[in-house]
C-alpha cells in the first residue's frame, strides 16, 4: 500500500515538473505531458483508493 502511495506521489511531483518546464520554456509538449500523467495519476489513486473503500464496505 505505501508503495502505491509512492508512486502516487512521484507522478504528481513529475506532472508538477512538467508544468514547470512548460511556464520556463513554453513548449507545449510539456504543458501536454503534463496533462496526461495528471489525468492517469488521478484515474490509478481514484481506482486505489475505491478498492480500499470497498474493502472497508466488504
Amino acid at each position: 500500500m505505501l508503495l502505491f502511495r509512492w508512486t502516487i506521489f512521484f507522478l504528481l511531483l513529475a506532472a508538477g515538473a512538467c508544468f514547470a518546464f512548460y511556464i520556463g520554456t513554453g513548449q507545449v509538449r510539456y504543458r501536454r505531458w503534463g496533462l496526461v500523467i495528471l489525468k492517469w495519476t488521478v484515474l490509478a489513486a481514484l481506482g486505489f483508493f475505491g478498492v480500499l473503500v470497498l474493502e472497508r464496505i466488504l
